[in-house]
């Protein structure tokens, strides 16, 4: 299993260092799967509003609900966040590396995402996912505490990447030994 995380500082720095990732990633001619924040362009528009892309190409989902300037409460939209999911898990067969914009709030709660990030992980597809400081602990959790924290810089990322995986305990014909962590394991019953 090659799961990893980082975490940038800063208001929207995650969401930049992500598509950077996928830039570079995708110059070097390989096929990501994942998800990646847009700004939107509508003025006057909440700092909670939200659109993401799914890899490669689109589609391009709102994720939050239009609740009003006035509104304090999660804005996040759960039907449109479920369905960047299954389009994520569509594009899983024959990606070299998925990247996930965001560990959040839904994923924390075995929501979101998770579906995404199991997927690859079973089908051995190295994984990259921005988690912010808020979330580590629940990301530590969910990931049994398997995942590499790596620095946000872009060499530390290849780095990861191009480093053959060596799982521990697991042989590469067994059958019966899984890579997964044991919450993810969970998930999937």
């Amino acid at each position: 299993m090659k799961l990893a995380y980082f975490t940038v500082p800063g208001r929207g720095e995650t969401d930049a260092f992500v598509v950077e990732i996928a830039k570079a990633f995708e110059a070097q001619g390989l096929r990501i799967a994942g998800t990646v924040r847009e700004r939107p362009v509508e003025t006057g528009a909440h700092p909670c509003d939200m659109t993401l892309r799914v890899l490669p190409a689109g589609p391009v989902f709102r994720i939050s609900q239009p609740l009003g300037t006035a509104s304090r409460g999660c804005r996040l939209d759960g039907g449109a966040i479920e369905s960047i999911s299954a389009q994520v898990e569509k594009r899983l067969p024959g990606a070299d590396l998925l990247v996930v914009n965001k560990f959040g709030k839904a994923e924390a709660q075995g929501r979101g995402l998770c579906d995404a990030i199991i997927g690859a992980i079973d089908f051995g597809i190295p994984t990259l996912i921005g988690v912010n400081q808020r979330n580590i602990p629940d990301f530590e959790v969910f990931s049994a505490g398997l995942a590499v924290r790596l620095s946000p810089d872009i060499r530390a990322v290849r780095a990861w990447y191009e480093t053959p995986e060596v799982p521990q305990g697991v042989t590469r014909h067994s059958k019966t030994a899984s890579p997964r962590p044991a919450r993810m394991s969970a998930r999937q019953v």
